[in-house]
């Protein structure tokens, strides 16, 4: 009979589609692990490149998030709608010399 490893991470590409809430309830939940387990060398390697990625993952992912709250217009009527993204600074002139 094979023993199953507990501590064995699903590989990078199954993260990829998680919800937010989820991969970062995973990386808190590998967080915690490394700190509180005793595990072998190989295994905290593996948590660390999953926490790596995931923390990539969360981190573009409120950089999205960022950027449409940015976008945000409200309108006369009280509605919001996304506005276009300009890519000039605030504060920046762009008159020609």
């Amino acid at each position: 009979m094979s023993k199953t490893v507990k501590d064995t991470p699903p590989a990078p590409e199954e993260n990829v589609d998680l919800p937010f809430e989820e991969a970062l309830k995973r990386l808190e939940g590998i967080v915690d692990s490394m700190e509180n387990d005793e595990l072998p060398l190989e295994t905290l390697l593996a948590k660390y490149a999953e926490g790596t990625h995931l923390a990539q993952s969360c981190q573009a992912r409120l950089a999205e998030a960022e950027v449409k709250i940015q976008q945000l217009e409200r309108k006369a009527n009280g509605q919001f709608t996304l506005k276009p993204i300009s890519l000039v600074s605030p504060g920046v002139e762009t008159t020609a010399p």
